[in-house]
């Protein structure tokens, strides 16, 4: 409520007020607000802290203090069943190495509340803007994004992405890949072994993305495909194996798209790899190299993606434009897994 000429009623804070209850300069709230000059930030937490508990709405001033800076910003990555947790753990600290480069620190944020969790934190003053993980096709999430105040990136994509800002792998290209470089060698009979059930029932992203990818290049290069979640462990694994080859006994290469699947899909095939199965997966690269024998493989850049996020979210923090979608280019790295199935020669 204002007087006359809009000035401030007797009972609204005024800028002398902040000054005094935060023990500095009306001059250094002024410049707090309009981040002319660099403060110190414990001073200039000071002043912001007594803005937020005297209520203070600078008259004409609203969109400076919409401006402030938190030096912090929300990592949303709701911990959800089928997640790779190490795997989603190298991109959480890519996001936080580089967020430390622009002076800026990041919250985490793990509970899965959806879209009311996400208007929770971008409200806050504590956070400058907001990184979300784990997108969905139809995410709930999406439509809330395009119409908050702070800016926002998601690592992923979900189906309609106008009005968003989105970094990711192209999986529906390393899906293609894999099957390319299969049928190149020969292979006629391929099985994918993706995500674990949830993950494909909650709609995410990229292991839709990479079976759709699979599944176009499979019918591209006259290659018969079967597509298979998995889930985690070696007890699950060794049934999923064992009922794919039971079923279909001729497939001579597997693509695995699920980090906890790899090791025991290569300690229970029973077949020999590559000679007898050729394995191909899309993982970090470090898993394929560690793998044996060594994997042939699409790496997830989990560190690029994180480091193009943050670049994204602080270039729109600047208030510069960016892409509305920004798909890493998938590169496969033929190692020791792969080789022409024996029908074809060997």
């Amino acid at each position: 409520m204002t007087g006359a000429r809009g000035r401030p009623s007797p009972d609204q804070p005024t800028i002398a007020d902040v000054a005094r209850h935060a023990g500095v300069a009306v001059s250094t709230v002024s410049y707090v607000l309009s981040g002319k000059r660099v403060i110190s930030e414990v001073t200039r937490n000071r002043v912001l802290a007594s803005i937020r508990l005297l209520g203070y709405h600078p008259h004409a001033g609203a969109r400076a203090l919409a401006r402030r800076r938190a030096n912090v910003i929300a990592l949303v990555l709701p911990l959800r069943a089928g997640m790779q947790v190490p795997v989603v753990m190298q991109f959480a600290m890519a996001v936080v190495t580089t967020a430390r480069r622009f002076d800026h620190d990041v919250l985490l944020v793990t509970s899965d509340e959806g879209p009311a969790g996400l208007r929770r934190v971008a409200a806050t003053a504590l956070v400058d803007g907001v990184l979300v993980m784990d997108v969905e096709l139809d995410d709930p999430r999406v439509p809330l994004l395009r119409e908050l105040a702070r800016p926002s990136v998601l690592i992923g994509l979900p189906a309609d992405t106008s009005g968003l800002t989105c970094v990711d792998l192209d999986f529906h290209r390393a899906g293609w890949a894999c099957v390319a470089h299969l049928a190149g060698l020969g292979h006629r009979r391929v099985a994918l072994l993706g995500a674990p059930a949830a993950v494909y029932d909650r709609g995410t992203g990229f292991a839709h993305r990479t079976r759709a990818g699979v599944v176009e290049a499979a019918a591209g290069h006259g290659v018969d495909v079967v597509t298979l979640p998995c889930e985690e462990g070696a007890v699950a694994v060794r049934r999923t194996l064992t009922d794919l080859l039971e079923r279909h006994p001729d497939v001579s290469g597997l693509i695995v798209q699920n980090e906890a699947a790899v090791g025991p899909v290569l300690a229970t095939l029973g077949r020999r790899v590559p000679w007898d199965v050729s394995v191909v997966a899309v993982c970090p690269e470090q898993l394929a190299e560690q793998a044996n024998p060594m994997l042939t493989a699409v790496p997830v850049p989990a560190e690029e993606i994180g480091t193009q996020a943050v670049t994204l979210l602080m270039r729109k923090l600047d208030d510069e434009a960016v892409p509305e979608v920004t798909l890493l280019e998938p590169r496969l790295t033929v190692r020791d897994s792969t080789t022409a199935p024996a029908k074809a020669g060997r």
